[in-house]
């Protein structure tokens, strides 16, 4: 593997993770975003990333030092001129990842390897579109990558085997422990198993069944686990599960009930989540971390 120059395309919450978790081991980051409000947004991410990692790793130096060396570009021949390995982490909407693996394809250099942060769709829906389907496979981390620290690495029927192992071992370098999937599945492992949990939550949320902290409470108490799904939605942030529910309502007509419910309750009211300080609580002191949330109802 001899990956040095990484380049993120699409800063949103994990894209932004990325591109300091590969910085703070070392790696040479380029950030590329559409526009320069999203870039605005992307330097407020990593000012705060900064903070973040510091005080996680104990090294402020290393931190100051990761963040100094990030560069952002809204021009993506520019971001990906001497990339090794392009990160994809655009939105979870299918015409925008085929529109932009067409792009990508056009200007990255022929050596660059070109990696899938996607949720939930397969590397075999976008490698026709990418120009090089034999360099094209799926690397997808957790949220809170820095303690989360998991990578699940899958190619699709026609990735060489040998790129697959590269970008395991740039999960390696970037502190990350990858998993290599044995062929496609919508949702790797992680997802597979979380995505109808969270599906479940909120289907209960959408019917007025209860509302999103006696769900967290329940779970939390019958479990004993440290936060509930509508808690989780707020590390994902909103953007994900609205994309994705809009997309399965072109097949299922109680999607759209819940992508409107997101947007209209949730998006509209700028409650993305942790990134704008509320989601489903609010931020720096969610209730669900009070010691008393759990001794009553």
């Amino acid at each position: 593997m001899h990956f040095k120059n990484v380049t993120i395309a699409g800063s949103g919450v994990l894209g932004s993770q990325i591109a300091f978790q590969s910085a703070f081991f070392g790696f040479n980051v380029s950030v590329y975003d559409i526009n320069s409000r999203a870039i605005e947004a992307a330097k407020e991410r990593m000012a705060t990333l900064r903070t973040t990692y510091g005080e996680y790793f104990n090294d402020t130096n290393r931190a100051e030092k990761a963040f100094s060396n990030l560069k952002f570009f809204t021009d993506l021949a520019e971001a990906t001129k001497d990339a090794d390995i392009v990160v994809e982490a655009v939105p979870e909407r299918i015409e925008i990842k085929q529109s932009f693996y067409e792009n990508l394809g056009k200007v990255a250099p022929e050596k660059t390897v070109f990696a899938s942060n996607s949720s939930t769709l397969l590397p075999s829906q976008f490698a026709a579109y990418t120009g090089r389907p034999e360099k094209f496979l799926a690397l997808h981390f957790a949220n809170s990558i820095w303690q989360n620290n998991t990578a699940e690495i899958m190619g699709h029927p026609g990735t060489d085997a040998k790129y697959v192992e590269q970008v395991a071992n740039f999960a390696r370098a970037i502190g990350m422990i990858p998993f290599v999937l044995k062929k496609e599945q919508p949702g790797y492992i992680l997802n597979t198993l979380l995505v109808p949990f969270l599906s479940a939550a909120m289907e209960l949320w959408v019917k007025d069944i209860a509302d999103p902290q006696t769900i967290d409470k329940n779970w939390m108490i019958s479990t004993g686990s440290p936060r509930g799904p509508f808690a989780i939605y707020d590390i994902v942030g909103m953007e994900t599960p609205y994309n994705l529910n809009l997309m399965r309502a072109e097949h299922d007509p109680a999607a759209k009930f819940v992508a409107d419910k997101i947007k209209r309750e949730m998006i509209d009211q700028g409650k993305m989540g942790i990134s704008t300080g509320e989601g489903f609580y609010k931020y720096p002191n969610p209730a669900y971390m009070d010691p008393s949330f759990l001794k009553s109802n």
